[in-house]
């Protein structure tokens, strides 16, 4: 049997919106999702949020560095990956950040709970709220 948290970091690294469909056999049915941005519960609004970011996003993808598994629980180091549609086309971006979850007896995700700094990792690229952020950071540092 393959390891459930082998499985879950292979099928992060290789989604696509094709394969979307597939996270029913990632998380239970009503798991719950919770970023800076979603506090979502049910298998349904998960996949909704994983489609949505293909159709804002450009080649969106996740690359796993690290892992830290104890008993049912599992935090997940990442590195995601990818373009602006709308701004910076053709540049590169990446945001760092960790996902905690929690596994059911069946190894399915019931929680998964991602932590990253939405002000540094997104709106300091943004262009106007950019400005902004970074000059509050500037600020709040001296």
């Amino acid at each position: 049997m393959t390891d459930p948290i082998d499985h879950i970091v292979r099928t992060f690294e290789t989604l696509s919106l094709a394969t979307v469909e597939t996270l029913d056999a990632l998380y239970a049915p009503d798991a719950r999702f919770k970023d800076p941005f979603n506090d979502v519960r049910g298998l349904p609004a998960i996949q909704g949020i994983f489609r949505h970011m293909y159709v804002a996003l450009e080649n969106p993808r996740f690359v796993i560095t690290g892992r830290i598994v104890q008993g049912a629980q599992c935090f997940l180091t990442w590195e995601f990956r990818f373009g602006f549609r709308r701004f910076k086309q053709g540049q590169a971006q990446c945001i760092v950040g960790g996902s905690h979850l929690v596994l059911n007896d069946a190894g399915r995700i019931t929680l998964h709970r991602d932590y990253w700094d939405a002000a540094e990792e997104l709106y300091e690229k943004l262009p106007l709220v950019g400005v902004l952020m970074r000059w509050l950071k500037r600020r709040s540092n001296s």
